[in-house]
């Protein structure tokens, strides 16, 4: 369960990461003017959310910091409201909720990688 979580986790940073750069130097307004921007913003998020859902009921309890449900929840309304996604909560994910996720994702990861060994010739 340890290893799937961890993917998990890592494919949510991955999300995470695209989603950022791709907004990076862009504005709200792109969104209404460049629809593969829209739809590669709202498939990033899609896949967080996917990815949350896989995580493990046990550690998502260890780790209440992370809006688990509320990521979810953002997956589930943009797959079953396609036809009347809101830019502007895409937007505001992109740019407000994701990157303090990324940054507690990628910690979460750091600390669950063990730290490689060393062998010695003794």
């Amino acid at each position: 369960m340890f290893r799937d979580n961890l993917v998990r986790l890592r494919h949510m940073a991955d999300a995470a990461r695209e989603a950022i750069a791709f907004a990076e130097h862009r504005r709200r307004e792109d969104l209404d003017h460049d629809r593969m921007l829209a739809l590669s913003l709202v498939k990033c998020i899609e896949i967080v959310g996917e990815a949350a859902s896989q995580v493990s009921d046990d550690f998502c309890r260890e780790h209440p910091e992370i809006p688990w449900r509320h990521i979810v929840g953002m997956r589930h309304r943009l797959i079953h409201a396609y036809y009347s996604v809101d830019m502007d909560r895409v937007w505001d994910t992109i740019t407000d909720d994701l990157p303090p996720l990324l940054a507690a994702l990628e910690s979460m990861i750091e600390s669950l990688i063990p730290p490689p060994t060393v062998k010695t010739n003794d």
